[in-house]
Parts: C-alpha cells; structure tokens; sequence
C-alpha cells in the first residue's frame, strides 16, 4: 500500500511524457509539410550574403540521404518550436498538484511567457545576428575561394543557434517563476551582477558564431537586459508574494 503513491507519480509521468511526445510528433509532421517553404526561409541569411559577394556561396549535398535527413531535423526542431507551450503545460501539469493554489495560477502566464520568449529569442538571432554573422565568416577569404557548404551542416548550425538564443531568452521568465515560488530573490540577482556580465559574455562568446566585437556584443549586450529585465520581474514577484510561499531564497 505504501508504494501506491509512487506508483500513481510514476503514471503520471508516463502520460504527461507521452503527451508531450505525441504532440512534438504531430507538429513535426505539420513542420515538415511545409519543409520547403522552411528550409527557403533558412537559407536567406546566406542568399543575402550572395547578393554582394564575388564569389557565391552554394549549398551542396555530400551524400543521399542529407537532404531527407536536414529536413527532418529541421522540421523536428519547428515541431519543437510549436508544441513547446503544450510541452511546458504537461511538465507544470506534472508538477502543480504539490504546489500552493496561488501557485496553480501561474500556469497560464509562465506557459504564454515562456512560449513567447522563446520565439522572440528565435526571432532576434534570424532578423539581428545571422544577417550580421553570416556574411562575416563567409567574408573571410572570399575573393579567393568559393564557399560550398554542406547543407546539413549550415542548417544545423542555423537552427542551433535560433534554439539557443530562444533558450537564453526564457532568463525572465524563468526568473519570475523562481521568485514567486521563493527560489529566487532580487537581491541575490543585484549583489551578484558582476559575476552575471562575466558569466553572460563568457557564454555570449561560446555561442556566437564570429569571434569579432560586434557580433559578441549583438548577444552579450541583450543578455545583460534580459538580466536586468529578471531583476525587475524577481522585484515585482517579491512584492505580491503571499506570507505562506515565503521561503529562504538564494
């Protein structure tokens, strides 16, 4: 009898999993019949490229199965993309019934929250940072070589990056729900802001694509306002925080 509870977790666990697999599945098949139209999209950063280089960058295949296999890695990842909002909802799903009533009632923001960062962190690597980081790297000898790139290569380093600013971009969001469940406080985030800028240019250098001054400060500059946009969301949280959800915050 004792194990029942554990039992019932474990199936819990195992419906909201399949849940959120079924889903990724069924929007990597919506992904995926509009491969082409993606793949286009993709690609545009390097087509812009071509329309003032000597030498035009191409796009080539290495062997038969690289060009089934990038689409659906890329379809896969605009699954992802899609049903991440659902995903996030069966992971809270999961995790609620051990939680406070006022803590229930985050669901919705932190979902719609989280959903939106995501894609706006997408959106700011496609608009600001490949247009600037493509042309810089392919600028390196292009009058002498032509560039031919694998294109399961260049999409794959194009969509990892799209999903790495999208997930850098969740900071506040995440930072706001660790405050109102009292896992985080304002004034851990302020007495530790110089160690944050080190951390956030470290990793804005790790994850640039061009090892030049402009690029890393394209990244490392917005991470440090989406550093400041959490201490002012920690600040809000902590100030309509219930008396029982109060706890020893970092």
């Amino acid at each position: 009898m004792r194990e029942a509870p554990l039992m019932e977790h474990l199936e819990e666990l195992r419906n909201r999993l399949i849940w959120a697999i079924v889903s990724w599945a069924v929007m990597t098949a919506v992904a995926f019949t509009f491969r082409v139209q993606i793949l286009e999209a993709l690609r545009r950063p390097l087509d812009a490229y071509n329309t003032t280089a000597s030498l035009k960058a191409e796009l080539i295949v290495l062997n038969i199965t690289e060009p089934f296999l990038t689409a659906f890695k890329v379809a896969a990842f605009g699954g992802l993309a899609l049903a991440l909002p659902f995903i996030v909802y069966q992971i809270w799903a999961f995790i609620a019934p051990g939680l406070y009533p006022h803590e229930r009632r985050l669901a919705i923001p932190f979902i719609l929250g989280a959903g939106f960062s995501f894609a706006l962190g997408a959106v700011f690597a496609y608009f600001v940072l490949l247009p600037f980081a493509v042309p810089f790297l392919l600028g390196f000898l292009g009058d002498v070589v032509t560039p031919q790139i694998s294109i399961g290569m260049y999409m794959g380093q194009v969509v990892t990056f799209l999903a790495l600013m999208g997930i850098l971009f969740e900071m506040p969001v995440v930072s706001y729900l660790l405050a109102k469940l009292g896992m985080l406080s304002s004034r851990f985030l302020i007495n530790n802001w110089r160690i944050a800028v080190v951390l956030l240019i470290t990793l804005a250098a790790l994850i640039t694509p061009t090892v030049d001054v402009v690029n890393l400060s394209l990244v490392s500059i917005p991470l440090m306002v989406l550093y400041g946009i959490s201490i002012l969301l920690v600040k809000w949280a902590e100030r309509g925080r219930p008396k029982e959800a109060e706890a020893t915050p970092v």
